[in-house]
């Protein structure tokens, strides 16, 4: 799984540009959490791909849908299986832009509030979304920091009725991966 997330990542490389100042994690985390009336449900993953290019502000993530972790296996299976049809789309990506960007202004220590937009594929849906977040030179790499919401009806998520008050209408995501800088040839 690990391989095809390089092999994707390799894919969107080019739309990146070949700038000097990319960043790129094999091992980003990120997760969603859904608050409903009859539970809360929170699922994590730590294999989140991306690639971060400062010089063009360009950006792109990738996430296995079968590597995200569930507190209770039952939820995990019935999310691959019934939810998100992770065999028949295996990745969420995220290709996009950060708007206004200029490199030049991002402080050496400290976040700097940033949006980005660009396109949002989940279940084989693909949305214009717009996402706040920060950025944030750290050590030597770079730390990328988002959050925003995905309504799963927006991509075809279909929640049977019977357990509709289990899952939230809007579930947060969170972003978190700091991205270590990509070696220059």
């Amino acid at each position: 799984m690990r391989l095809l997330g390089i092999v994707f990542l390799s894919f969107l490389l080019p739309l990146v540009g070949l700038g000097q100042e990319r960043y790129m994690t094999h091992s980003g985390h990120i997760s969603f959490y859904s608050s409903a009336p009859l539970e809360d449900i929170e699922a994590k993953s730590q294999q989140a791909g991306g690639v971060i290019d400062l010089s063009t502000g360009q950006l792109a993530f990738s996430v296995p849908m079968k590597s995200f972790v569930f507190p209770n296996g039952l939820m995990q299976e019935h999310f691959n299986e019934n939810y998100v049809e992770s065999d028949r789309y295996p990745k969420s990506t995220f290709v996009g832009k950060l708007l206004g960007f200029n490199a030049a202004t991002l402080p050496t220590s400290g976040p700097q509030p940033v949006q980005a937009e660009g396109d949002l594929a989940i279940h084989g849906v693909t949305h214009r979304v717009r996402v706040p977040g920060t950025l944030e030179l750290r050590g030597n790499g770079l730390q990328l920091q988002a959050k925003f919401n995905v309504a799963p009806a927006d991509y075809n998520i279909i929640i049977p009725r019977l357990v509709r008050e289990h899952i939230a209408k809007s579930v947060e995501v969170t972003v978190n991966m700091l991205c270590p800088p990509v070696p220059q040839p």
